[in-house]
C-alpha cells in the first residue's frame, strides 16, 4: 500500500482536506486539516479519518494508522 493511496481515500472521504501521508510496510502517520473537524472532540475527528480507510485496516493492508486531526485555525 502506497502512502498516497490512503491519501486519496482520506481526502475523497472528507471534501477539502488537506492530507498528508507518510510511511509503508502497513504503518502510516496521516496528518489531516479539515473545517469538518470543527466543535469535533479528537476520538470523532479519528472516527471520520478511520471510516475512510477502515476496510483496509480490517483486510491487513494498514496495520497502524497515527492521525492528526486539526481544524485550519489549530494548524496555523
Amino acid at each position: 500500500m502506497r502512502p498516497e493511496q490512503i491519501k486519496e481515500r482520506i481526502e475523497a472521504h472528507i471534501p477539502g482536506a488537506q492530507v498528508r501521508v507518510q510511511g509503508g510496510e502497513g504503518k502510516y502517520e496521516a496528518h489531516v486539516v479539515s473545517a469538518a473537524f470543527e466543535g469535533l472532540s479528537t476520538v470523532k475527528r479519528h472516527q471520520m479519518v478511520y471510516a475512510a480507510v477502515n476496510d483496509w485496516i480490517a483486510s491487513g493492508q494498514v496495520h497502524a494508522l497515527s492521525i492528526r486531526a486539526l481544524t485550519p485555525a489549530e494548524s496555523e
